[in-house]
């Protein structure tokens, strides 16, 4: 039986939304419509975006996709030249919005700061001129960001990217080896970090660990730019460390920003992958504006500065994963602002949430389903003491939101009266595959459909389109966003994304299109654990683990958790008798964190005698995801040790009943 469709827009909402004045403009009657255009002609719908959203060239382009060298390998807006960030800083100033916020940092402690246009302009500009004169930064070298998302850190992501830099931001929750890695792989010479910052209560000293990084890549970043957040003694390189206000202090004056082939990288971003290497996905400046700004003006439905309006965004995330960027690029290019806190969502007080949004009054208030599951846990019984009217629309991303949680977000804290765009798409791509907008009912935990300009599909293992069964979601036609390859790894990037069906895109994702024509995600095909909706690659959780002496092997999985949507549960197999197992236990967490950060740490640690394996010795990790997914394995029969699947079964089953 079809579910009951559970919200319907109101008319005066889907009227008064960007998207609709867009629908009238072209003659569309419906927003399926619109969509079903943009996805058959892919080329036209990105070819006159940038005249809808109001992008600034410094030369038009004359061709809007080269596709000479098959789709994976698509140039986009041939001939232009262009700069993403001064889309979202000087050409905001120079529409005369220069005084009005940029953003709102909000610290644990309490500290606020808020930044203009004109603020911002001037510190991006300081920046900008401190890497090209002082580091010596060049067109395509890599300048890292290793810090919490404050201030500093959007500045200095958008200086980069102003002198033709690329910007690679990092998780500051990452551990020493795995910031190394990164660091390693994207050969950066300059890195921003921050002297430390708080998280409930306690004072994490991140640049100590930024210097073990540095070290254990090789020791060759030249250059450290390091924030004073918490005024505390650390470790310190004079003929290589500087501290940031003291470097621009002699920086004023404005920077011309780089004219660049639409093309040039803007963004290095870091996701993991299953081999165990994190993928460096390059996002290019026409990728990493036309998308966000895209996704904001007509799915989140953020009104333009330039037209009176003061609308703010509040995307719970860090610098470091995609949403960070993505909350900068798209939030600014519109002249709105956004907004930022320090460390946790529920410290010092477990209503700090509510009472930021009551506050700031935020518009757009955005999270992955385990921080609405958190809220709900911590703070549910708050809501009515605080004024939350101002919110206009909900967002959710990261992993899939299960529909008691939907149902909790439109009803207690939305009151039926704003959408919830749950959208889905990822790093490598930038922003969305699937996402609704203001002017389409919604049902429970549903993405509606593809994106705008985003020919998406569900295919079964032979590559033909499904519907009303689960599939594989897959893109038919490349879009600007989309990576430009994988970085220094182009081989890597075709056998990812465009080898399992030639031509189309595999982005990863098992999704469903129901008899109604609803689109879902039901989670991962592949072997990427989200935890609280940070991606970890499961072979770089099992690699720690097997360092440990007397670990012979390790197979790591997501489980489903009320809270968290996924928590790691890791099988170990030891290489011989065990006398303490809760040691072994505290031995495997400490390693996982202390090598990959804390919050990757394994909440399940299972020592069992053998894993299940193919003939050829392969550990069959799909088995073990379908039992976490309740879903029976199928083909059991290509497996050595059937009765290895018995035994973790149970143990699945046991930690799911916890977890009730």
């Amino acid at each position: 039986m079809a579910e009951r469709k559970i919200w319907h827009p109101p008319r005066e909402l889907v009227e008064n939304s960007n998207v609709y004045k867009l629908m009238e403009s072209l003659g569309f009657k419906t927003y399926g419509d619109l969509v079903k255009w943009s996805n058959d002609d892919v080329k036209e719908f990105w070819a006159r975006l940038p005249d809808w959203l109001g992008v600034e060239w410094f030369r038009e382009f004359r061709e809007v996709a080269d596709t000479s060298r098959g789709p994976e390998w698509t140039s986009w807006y041939r001939g232009g030249l262009f700069n993403a960030a001064y889309n979202v800083v000087d050409r905001i100033v120079k529409m005369g919005l220069g005084s009005r916020e940029a953003f709102t940092w909000i610290g644990e402690d309490g500290e606020v700061r808020r930044y203009t246009y004109m603020q911002l302009k001037d510190e991006v500009d300081r920046l900008a001129k401190l890497f090209k004169e002082d580091y010596n930064v060049r067109l395509g070298e890599v300048v890292a960001i290793y810090a919490p998302m404050m201030p500093e850190s959007i500045a200095a992501m958008l200086a980069a990217m102003k002198v033709g830099a690329v910007a690679t931001p990092i998780f500051s929750g990452f551990a020493p080896p795995a910031v190394a890695e990164r660091l390693e792989l994207s050969e950066a010479r300059v890195m921003v970090t921050v002297d430390g910052y708080y998280r409930r209560g306690r004072k994490i000293p991140l640049k100590a660990q930024a210097d073990e990084a540095i070290k254990l890549a090789g020791d060759k970043v030249e250059k450290v730019l390091v924030v004073r957040r918490l005024g505390i003694d650390m470790p310190w390189r004079e003929d290589r460390d500087e501290l940031y206000d003291k470097a621009l202090s002699g920086k004023a004056g404005g920077v011309e920003p780089e004219e660049l082939d639409p093309e040039h990288p803007a963004l290095l971003l870091f996701t993991s992958g299953t081999t165990g290497k994190p993928k460096g996905a390059v996002i290019s400046h026409a990728g990493a504006l036309l998308q966000p700004a895209k996704e904001h003006y007509f799915n989140m439905d953020i009104k333009p500065g330039w037209e009176g309006y003061s609308d703010k965004l509040w995307w719970i995330t860090d610098i470091g994963w995609m949403m960070g960027p993505w909350q900068v690029m798209g939030s600014q290019f519109l002249g709105a602002s956004h907004l930022m806190i320090e460390g946790a969502i529920e410290y010092p007080e477990r209503g700090r949430v509510w009472k930021t949004i009551q506050e700031y009054r935020v518009t757009h208030f955005g999270f992955a389903a385990t921080v609405a599951r958190l809220l709900k846990k911590v703070a549910g019984d708050l809501v009515e003491e605080y004024d939350l009217s101002s919110i206009r629309a909900f967002g959710n991303t990261g992993e899939p939101i299960d529909h008691s949680t939907w149902l909790w977000v439109m009803e207690t804290v939305g009151g039926w009266e704003r959408p919830l765009i749950n959208l889905s798409g990822g790093t490598e791509v930038f922003g969305c595959i699937l996402l609704p907008s203001p002017a389409v009912p919604l049902k429970p935990t549903t993405l509606w459909g593809p994106a705008l300009g985003v020919d998406a599909d569900v295919y079964d293992d032979s590559g033909n389109p499904v519907r009303r069964e689960p599939g594989y979601l897959v893109v038919k036609k490349p879009f600007p966003s989309m990576t430009r390859g994988l970085w220094k790894d182009p081989e890597r990037y075709i056998k990812t994304y465009w080898s399992r069906f030639p031509g189309v895109w595999y982005h990863g994702d098992y999704a469903l299109v129901d008899e109604e024509g609803f689109w879902y995600i039901l989670g991962r095909a592949d072997d990427v654990i989200k935890v609280a909706g940070k991606r970890i690659g499961s072979a770089e959780v099992e690699s720690a683990i097997t360092s440990i002496p007397g670990i012979a092997e390790a197979a790591c999985v997501g489980i489903p958790h009320q809270v968290k949507g996924e928590v790691i549960a890791c099988f170990v197999v030891p290489k011989g008798k065990v006398e303490d197992e809760d040691q072994l236990r505290r031995i495997v967490r400490d390693t996982v964190a202390e090598k990959l950060g804390k919050p990757f740490s394994p909440e399940y640690v299972e020592i069992v005698t053998e894993l299940p394996k193919t003939r050829s010795g392969k550990i069959t990790r799909r088995v073990i995801r379908d039992l976490a997914r309740g879903v029976e394995p199928k083909e059991l029969s290509v497996l050595e040790n059937p009765e290895a699947v018995e035994l973790i079964r149970e143990i699945i089953k046991r930690i799911s009943d916890r977890n009730q």
